[in-house]
């Protein structure tokens, strides 16, 4: 006995929705990057402040502090630098997420009209083969959203770090 669509039709629809649905896998990834963008602009903002710490008196302290604060400057300038490069690869990920999100949902979409259409036809395995696709492009949109968020989180960590050294240090 052969599968018909009208048998398969609960898949291709679970793939229609998840599809649509994946659209807003972006939201994964965005509350990271604004962090991350929000971390460094706060962190250059206290180092600014540190830079003008009124309490050092003596030109040793003087010279001392400043040191202090070209050192971390440095750091933060690699880790700005770092993330910098990241920044066009992550706006790229962002894209393709767009990009596998409308093709999934069309494919997938597609698959659901052709399915309510031929519902008591038998399922060829072309037919099996694009509902696997389309919930292959659910997984790589959520694959790819998860990574940028990941490491927008990794940098916003690496910063926060140097904000805590900033006010235990200088």
């Amino acid at each position: 006995m052969s599968v018909t669509w009208g048998d398969f039709q609960a898949v291709v629809q679970l793939s229609a929705g998840l599809n649509v649905a994946i659209l807003s896998f972006v939201d994964i990834s965005l509350p990271a990057i604004k962090e991350r963008r929000r971390v460094f602009a706060k962190a250059r903002q206290e180092l600014d402040i540190h830079r003008k710490n009124p309490h050092k008196r003596t030109d040793a302290e003087k010279k001392a502090h400043a040191d202090a604060i070209d050192d971390v400057d440095r750091k933060l300038f690699d880790l700005w630098r770092e993330t910098s490069a990241f920044e066009s690869i992550e706006d790229s990920l962002l894209k393709s997420t767009g990009v596998l999100g409308f093709c999934g949902a069309v494919l997938s979409i597609g698959l659901l009209w052709y399915s309510a259409l031929h519902y008591d036809a038998p399922i060829l395995f072309t037919g099996e083969l694009l509902t696997v696709i389309s919930f292959g492009s659910l997984v790589g949109a959520f694959l790819i959203n998860y990574f940028t968020a990941s490491k927008a989180s990794q940098y916003a960590k690496r910063c926060n770090d140097l904000r805590t050294h900033m006010r235990l240090h200088l």
